[in-house]
This record gives C-alpha cells, sequence and structure tokens, in this order.
C-alpha cells in the first residue's frame, strides 16, 4: 500500500521519537509499503530550521539521506496537486499541510497524520 508521511510523521520516525507508536513504525518499515514523503515537507523543514522553530538532531541535507536510506520516495508537486489544492476548503491555513492534503486526495494514498484537522479534507488518514 502507498502511505504519504506528513511532515511531522517523517520527522518522528527519522528522530525514532516516541511520539510514534510502533504499530504506525510497523506500517512504515512494512516493505510491502510503498511509503513517499512530499518535497513540501522537506521545505518546511528547512523554513523552519532556518528560522530557529525546529530543532533536529542533523541538518536538512541528512534528512534528505535518512529519507532515501529508508526506502522512502520523494513526491514531487505536480500541477495536478495544485489544481486540488484550489479546490480544497479552507479548514487550516497550514500550506504546507494542504499540499500534502492535496497530494493524498489526488494521488488516493493514505496519509501517516497525527493531525486530525486532516480528517476534515475526506484524506484517509492513518494514526493509531
Amino acid at each position: 500500500m502507498k502511505l504519504l508521511l506528513d511532515t511531522q510523521a517523517f520527522i518522528w520516525f527519522s528522530e525514532n521519537d516516541k511520539s510514534l507508536s510502533q504499530k504506525i513504525k510497523n506500517e512504515i518499515e512494512d516493505t510491502d509499503n510503498l511509503i513517499m514523503v512530499s518535497i513540501a515537507s522537506l521545505w518546511e523543514m528547512t523554513i523552519k530550521m532556518g528560522l530557529g522553530k525546529l530543532k533536529l538532531s542533523c541538518d536538512i541535507e541528512k534528512m534528505i539521506e535518512k529519507l532515501y536510506q529508508n526506502g522512502f520516495e520523494l513526491l514531487t508537486i505536480l500541477p495536478d496537486h495544485l489544481i486540488k489544492l484550489s479546490t480544497l476548503n479552507l479548514f487550516h491555513r497550514n500550506p504546507f499541510d494542504r499540499i500534502i492534503i492535496s497530494q493524498g486526495l489526488y494521488e488516493n494514498i493514505r496519509i501517516i497524520s497525527s493531525d486530525p484537522i486532516f480528517d476534515e479534507y475526506g484524506v484517509r488518514r492513518v494514526w493509531y
């Protein structure tokens, strides 16, 4: 199955944070699943690290290396994702979440996210 990690889920997995349940870790580590990370997540992390709002154990270059070392696929932003984004209701204003949501909807991918606001958009959110 295809699973798209939101930014926080990618960070928690990469940093081995205990906020991620063992069940979610198992889903991510299951080699039968294709795990994707949006370029929007890397962009968000880069901005927040530059502003001092996000502290990680490594820099963005190492986070990108971790993405590939874990066998994850990078999901680029396509014009169709932006068209989908333009149709979303404004349940919240986080632009990074909104593009990840539009990618999940357009690509019909389940999204691993702890954020219940994703449910308002009708995405198939995975969290336990």
